[in-house]
């Protein structure tokens, strides 16, 4: 990501561009990407965006992967600072099930008995946007994350309140994704009710028909853009992110 940050720095010199991180250090937030509470992570991010003088007057937020998800849930939480574009780019809006090419069998089983014991949800990071489309309400009642964020316990109205003040929302899915499963939830998509084969659009979604994040308005004024690279997890070309990402949401 560093050398997209130099691309962004010659395409427009003088841009600011602040890359967060997670702890003190490279190990730090390499650390954090798979243990910790995200809740944690959001919150230690809002809290170093506050501070920074360059960004009070507002920024363009970009994530990648679960960065993604974080940047949603500093979005929804935080306002201050307000974000004017969020770009979110292989990210799992509506959780994952399964974990395809980043673990084996024998990991997945484990998650999927485990994954929401208390112990597991304060640890383990992708636990905490794991979504078993077979049992919803033991999803809805012990996710630590993704659940809240995306308004399934109870809608707050708070965090619809501060997504609709974004200015665009921009999902880019990965068409041949072997990490995200499934792959509708780049593009807050999931698998319909009850099974884990058939997958359901966003605008057939509970969550979109019932507006409980403000998308359903979102998207009738304009504001969610839905791109799609046909390539495996993150892998895109520095041609197609200059001129789909850079030039019409950050620049």
């Amino acid at each position: 990501m560093v050398a997209l940050k130099t691309f962004i720095e010659l395409y427009k010199p003088g841009i600011y561009i602040r890359s967060v991180m997670i702890g003190e250090d490279i190990e730090d937030d390499r650390e954090s990407s798979f243990y910790g509470n995200l809740n944690d992570q959001v919150h230690e991010v809002c809290q170093k965006l506050a501070v920074d003088p360059k960004l009070q007057n507002g920024y363009n937020a970009m994530g990648f992967s679960q960065g993604g998800l974080l940047f949603r849930a500093v979005a929804q939480r935080c306002p201050y600072p307000p974000m004017m574009n969020l770009i979110t780019i292989g990210s799992p809006h509506q959780g994952i099930y399964g974990c395809g090419s980043t673990c084996k069998y024998l990991f997945e089983w484990w998650f999927r008995h485990l994954v929401y014991y208390s112990h597991v949800q304060q640890m383990y990071v992708v636990a905490q946007y794991w979504h078993d489309p077979l049992d919803e309400d033991t999803y809805r009642e012990s996710s630590i994350f993704l659940a809240d964020i995306n308004n399934e316990k109870e809608i707050n109205e708070t965090y619809r309140n501060n997504l609709k003040k974004l200015q665009n929302f921009v999902m880019v899915k990965f068409l041949n994704d072997t990490t995200v499963y499934p792959t509708e939830s780049q593009w807050f998509g999931f698998y319909s009710p009850g099974q884990d084969e058939v997958g359901m659009p966003l605008r057939e979604t509970r969550l979109y028909k019932e507006d409980r994040l403000g998308l359903k308005e979102m998207d009738e004024s304009g504001k969610l853009h839905f791109l799609s690279v046909d390539a495996d997890h993150l892998r895109f070309g520095v041609g197609w992110f200059f001129q789909e990402i850079v030039i019409k949401f950050v620049v």
